[in-house]
């Protein structure tokens, strides 16, 4: 892959470089000082990712993140010394495309580079997702059945800009939801809980992680919190996993899509939002057909149309509708009668 580099502090590129350079198959193609130089060197010289910091003179990163995505869209990493300082301007990052993010790695005074790891294995991710994806390999496991008692479950699938996307179809639901919501969002585990919050914020609807042993409630509203993958398990209790282990992506969509679909009379509705690969296109299809109403993000109204375009071109979304549409079909096919 090739990569750029944006970041105002010469030690941080550095670190940055040295990471790159130890990481198979990666070159620096580029560095830039600020978001106004990284917008001209995207466009002039097209790149595979960049590692865009936040803080930076001239235009910050969520600006520059928001103009990279519309003029020469690519892989973004979010990798900067103050995420946990700067938690809204790193959801506001990943709502205009952005794929994840993660502290900047330290040189220390004996030349190691602290967090070197972490990055590589989040640059290893993307690389995969980079790639021509194929099929899922999440297994299909065994039915169980709902209790009579379970409320019909609206699950949310999204990556790359989902939490605008995310946002925007929470807004549309009712106060009084007659529906149990699982979101499963591609993030780092550490900033599930901070996204939870920003939801918040931003909707005015309670949101916050899932917990192990939750159990599907009408109108709340949870996120797959990692490190592992969320399921509904046994007794239809959420649950984590780290099974499928070959996932690109802990969370996985297609593994809490596909354990929805498995379990037998819970209705319901998935929706899957914008993303890059392919994840949650097969779990989406086996919720279709075991009854669920599925719908996908339309590519005019997506930040990347990868996941969405997935599962419509395998016939798993009963409707393709552009994001304002979403939250109001969710909730009139939760009302519908079951098939």
């Amino acid at each position: 892959m090739r990569i750029g580099i944006v970041n105002d502090v010469m030690l941080a590129t550095a670190a940055l470089r040295r990471v790159v350079s130890a990481t198979p198959g990666c070159t620096v193609a580029w560095t830039a000082a600020n978001g106004a130089e990284a917008v001209q060197k995207a466009a002039a010289d097209p790149v595979d990712m960049i590692m865009m910091d936040l803080i930076m003179p001239v235009m910050d990163g969520v600006e520059a993140t928001r103009r990279i995505m519309k003029e020469s869209p690519c892989a973004i990493l979010v990798v900067t010394s103050t995420v946990t300082g700067h938690l809204d301007m790193v959801y506001d990052a990943m709502s205009h495309g952005a794929l994840d993010a993660i502290q900047t790695p330290v040189l220390g005074l004996s030349g190691a580079i602290d967090g070197a790891q972490a990055l590589r294995d989040k640059i290893v991710i993307v690389g995969k997702l980079l790639r021509k994806p194929g099929r899922s390999a999440v297994a299909n496991g065994t039915a169980q059945s709902a209790l009579p008692e379970e409320p019909p479950l609206i699950a949310i699938g999204s990556s790359t800009g989902g939490p605008h996307a995310v946002s925007e179809i929470l807004q549309a639901f009712p106060a009084a939801l007659p529906a149990s919501v699982v979101i499963v969002q591609h993030v780092d585990e550490h900033f599930a809980a901070g996204l939870a919050e920003w939801l918040t914020r931003r909707c005015g609807r309670a949101v916050r992680p899932a917990l192990e042993g939750d159990r599907l409630i009408a109108g709340q509203i949870v996120i797959a919190a990692g490190p592992d993958h969320l399921v509904i398990g046994a007794g239809g209790r959420l649950a984590y996993t780290p099974e499928p282990r070959d996932s690109s992506y802990k969370p996985s969509v297609d593994a809490f899509f596909q354990s929805a679909a498995r379990r037998r009379g819970l209705r319901g509705c998935g929706v899957l939002l914008t993303g890059m690969g392919r994840d949650g296109a097969d779990g989406l299809l086996a919720m279709r057909k075991a009854g669920f109403h599925t719908i996908a993000q339309d590519r005019q109204t997506s930040v990347v149309w990868g996941m969405p375009k997935a599962a419509a071109e395998i016939g798993a979304a009963v409707d393709v509708l552009p994001l304002a549409a979403i939250g109001a079909r969710a909730v009139a096919a939760i009302k519908e009668p079951s098939p």
